[in-house]
């Protein structure tokens, strides 16, 4: 599998570590029962399709987001998580 780095370009899937779902969790307090903290540390969804996933570019030291296929393996789009973020923050404050 290879990944666009916006930095960088196109580069092989081994210059990159996994860093999980790019979704929001909302991590349970710090007196929350062991089930609460079980499901927010253990129990993720593992899609077969489309999933949007967050990779650390080692190279470049850069978040980005990728949404792929994880049954293809098709990567159909990156973007800096930083651009990203920039969006949702713009589209909250209206």
């Amino acid at each position: 599998m290879r990944l666009t780095c916006p930095h960088c370009g196109p580069r092989d899937r081994r210059e990159f570590t996994w860093s999980g779902d790019a979704v929001a969790l909302a991590r349970p307090a710090r007196e929350a029962d062991p089930a609460e903290w079980d499901a927010y540390l253990h129990l993720r969804d593992n899609p077969a399709g489309a999933t949007r996933d967050l990779w650390y570019h080692d190279p470049c030291g850069a978040f980005i987001v990728a949404d792929r296929d994880t049954v293809t393996h098709a990567v159909h789009a990156t973007t800096l998580a930083t651009t990203l973020a920039a969006k949702v923050a713009a589209k909250v404050a209206r």
